[in-house]
């Protein structure tokens, strides 16, 4: 399974949302010292999330394609595309749309959607991650705007969303991991001198500065016992791609990345990376299932798994997991509630999670559509 499609399994996983209650999802196991709560509600597929100028935040949504152009995807599979993309603001209990028509590739159902992706501030300006999930050669089946936003770093100008950095082009002309041309930008984190990009087709950590590209750091493949239902002879060793989905700027100033894994997503063996560039990433936390995002709040390192049982077994337990990291482990955080969540913003001792991140947009899921969750902490 091609790596930066990886992402487009969760959308069919997101049909599993209907097996919680909508009481579970919302009111479900908590360690912290309050229920959460639904800070904005009937969002497209949401993704990451982040508080810009004046407190508000702001959510991705990867959108559910469209009508149009339709096309074979990496795994077979009909994708469509279409300007559904966009971002949505959160100022106390009203919510609107910031920006719109952004590009967006998913099953003609809207279902396995990859769109925006992320999203970061810096001195007042946005920057939006978009991703692609694909072959760059792919975009030359798209119309214009897929072309300028679909594998994208966008940032915000004088007339909306711009294009900051062509991601896609540069894996498709560099490579770095040597494992074929293959782009999903999907997580950033905005500095004072250029901005640092996850790439999860590309297995990289990228830096942007002045729509230039250069790379901070690659993810290696590595290799793992093969699962007994592939059906190979016990002790088989099989490659597992890292396909990291995260970043995150630590409180030592070092980049730190959370790792999905890829197929067949195993088990605890997800895990985050610390990044100083012209340095090798090192492991600094482990035993993780397919981590979605992570961030820091007071020191202390936060990490989401978006199925905490696997996404290979995502249809029958589709819920996510929050931990926080200290010296002496882990601590969960939260489980029961989060529905396939996709992504994770800390402030104010509270986190708050773009949860049902793949639900379908038909509103047959038991939320409805996508929403936020303002999860306390302590």
């Amino acid at each position: 399974m091609r790596r930066s499609r990886i992402l487009a399994l969760l959308g069919a996983a997101g049909m599993a949302a209907g097996l919680l209650g909508a009481t579970s999802a919302v009111a479900g196991e908590h360690r912290g010292g309050g229920a959460p709560q639904v800070v904005a509600k009937g969002l497209d597929n949401p993704r990451g999330l982040a508080f810009g100028p004046h407190g508000a935040l702001y959510v991705t949504e990867a959108g559910s394609g469209g009508s149009g152009p339709c096309f074979a995807g990496p795994e077979g599979d009909e994708v469509c595309w279409g300007a559904s993309g966009a971002v949505t603001v959160v100022r106390g209990r009203h919510q609107k749309r910031a920006a719109t028509d952004i590009g967006s590739l998913a099953a003609p159902d809207g279902t396995q959607a990859i769109g925006p992706s992320d999203i970061a501030f810096r001195n007042g300006k946005a920057y939006v991650t978009v991703g692609l999930g694909a072959d760059p050669a792919m975009r030359d089946q798209l119309p214009l705007l897929g072309r300028k936003t679909n594998g994208w770093l966008l940032k915000s100008g004088w007339h909306g969303l711009v294009g900051a950095a062509d991601v896609a082009r540069f894996e498709a002309k560099n490579d770095p991991d040597k494992a074929g041309p293959d782009s999903n930008p999907n997580s950033v984190v905005a500095e004072r001198r250029g901005q640092a990009v996850v790439d999860a087709g590309g297995n990289t950590l990228l830096w942007v500065k002045h729509s230039k590209i250069r790379v901070l750091a690659k993810f290696p493949e590595r290799t793992i016992v093969a699962p007994d239902f592939l059906g190979l002879p016990p002790g088989t060793k099989i490659p597992l791609q890292s396909v990291p989905t995260s970043v995150a700027k630590g409180p030592d100033g070092a980049y730190y990345v959370g790792e999905l894994t890829g197929f067949p997503f195993p088990h605890g063996k997800a895990r985050v990376y610390k990044v100083k560039p012209g340095h090798e990433p090192k492991v600094v936390a482990s035993g993780f299932t397919n981590v979605i995002d992570i961030g820091f709040h007071h020191g202390k390192l936060y990490v989401l798994e978006i199925a905490h049982a696997g996404l290979l077994n995502a249809e029958q337990d589709p819920r996510g997991a929050l931990y926080r990291v200290g010296h002496h482990g882990k601590k969960l955080i939260k489980h029961t509630g989060l529905v396939m969540p996709g992504g994770l913003a800390l402030r104010g001792g509270n986190a708050y999670i773009s949860n049902c991140s793949v639900c379908p947009a038909d509103g047959s899921s038991p939320l409805g559509t996508g929403h936020v969750l303002r999860v306390p902490l302590k």
